[in-house]
């Protein structure tokens, strides 16, 4: 079935939306309420992105995954820090699969993010590179975070702080894939929409 691209502000609700949830349910209660509320709203969300584009980022399948794990193991031994280094697993695995597809000559990038647009393969390289390197300094800051500071501090630096900083780097490579970018009808397109580095 064909999927259809998702509108930019539903995109944003269905990732934010589980976010705020796990906030406020933290403010209100505590953090396995929280727990449990963000598992629940991860869930819908997926339904929901689903059902509307017939289509569910792999991103959010292995988050959605990683969640259910991490959470379950939160709620059933009564422990927070599960769910802390949650971040830090999905950040570590997304480097990790971008820096190994490059040993294969391969951008996966132009999987995660449903190939939203055409690069040469010095640009998948690039950008892979970059975000690669983005995740990994990311898994370190959650690191950080929790270990340092309060469960409401964390919890309100992954609500409000995480996106922020994840949209200001996506922005800051405009420039980088406006340098790369190649028509889709072109010749050199089809290896560049199987994300080849090479």
């Amino acid at each position: 079935m064909q999927k259809s691209a998702p509108h930019p502000l539903f995109k944003l609700a269905t990732e934010l939306g589980p976010l705020v949830v796990f906030f406020v349910a933290n403010g209100r209660f505590d953090i396995f309420t929280a727990t449990a509320a963000f598992m629940v709203a991860i869930a819908v969300s997926m339904i929901v992105s689903y059902v509307v584009t017939r289509h569910i980022p792999i991103m959010a399948v292995v988050s959605g995954a990683v969640v259910a794990v991490f959470g379950t193991l939160t709620l059933v031994l009564h422990d927070e820090t599960f769910i802390k280094i949650k971040p830090t697993i999905i950040y570590s695995l997304f480097a990790l699969i971008l820096g190994g597809g490059l040993l294969f000559g391969r951008s996966l990038i132009a999987v995660m993010f449903d190939q939203m647009f055409n690069l040469t393969p010095e640009g998948w390289r690039a950008l892979t590179i970059r975000w690669a390197g983005f995740f990994a300094c990311m898994a370190v800051l959650n690191e950080i975070v929790w270990r340092t500071q309060t469960t409401d501090f964390w919890v309100g630096f992954k609500a409000f702080g995480v996106i922020p900083l994840t949209m200001i780097f996506a922005m800051l490579q405009m420039r980088l894939i406006g340098k790369h970018s190649i028509e889709p009808a072109t010749a050199e397109a089809s290896d560049a929409d199987r994300g080849k580095t090479e």
